[in-house]
């Protein structure tokens, strides 16, 4: 089955993900819009759809709206919810449509995840992913760059 989409415990990954923002609190919307920018370049390259899912009673005070969009969907708990409730929840809804990926540290949420027949991944190896494909895009584009290059050079 294909992998329909990958969903995201934001915190646990911004606790994980120390050179992201650097000097910012883990919970400011600086360390938050940070992991979004990546997020969004990673859906970009890959082409599976993200969501994205705060801890919190709804965003913080002075949190301008998300764009969200299908393709990278941003949500933020609402009170007495954790982001581990939404994402479980969401992983059983769309195990009937494909492979879901569930990105946290929480070992109980992994378990539950895979319990439901979803996979889950620890933050470390997903940051390793996000770079990874970042550096083969790069890599990819600057040989299509070169190529399109050559195709306008002047025969001597």
């Amino acid at each position: 089955m294909p992998l329909v989409r990958i969903l995201v415990d934001g915190y646990s990954l911004l606790h994980n993900w120390p050179q992201l923002a650097p000097g910012k609190p883990r919970h400011s919307a600086a360390a938050r819009d940070e992991l979004i920018h990546w997020l969004t370049q990673y859906r970009d390259a890959i082409g599976t759809p993200i969501t994205i899912v705060f801890d919190g009673a709804g965003a913080p005070a002075g949190t301008p709206k998300p764009i969200s969009s299908p393709e990278l969907e941003i949500l933020y708990t609402r009170a007495g919810q954790t982001a581990d409730d939404v994402i479980e929840r969401a992983a059983m809804r769309f195990t009937a449509y494909g492979e879901v990926l569930v990105i946290t540290d929480d070992y109980k949420e992994r378990d539950t995840v895979i319990s439901v027949g979803g996979m889950a991944s620890s933050c470390l190896n997903f940051i390793q992913d996000i770079e990874s494909a970042l550096k083969e895009q790069e890599r990819e584009i600057a040989s299509r760059n070169r190529r399109e290059r050559q195709k306008f050079k002047m025969p001597k």
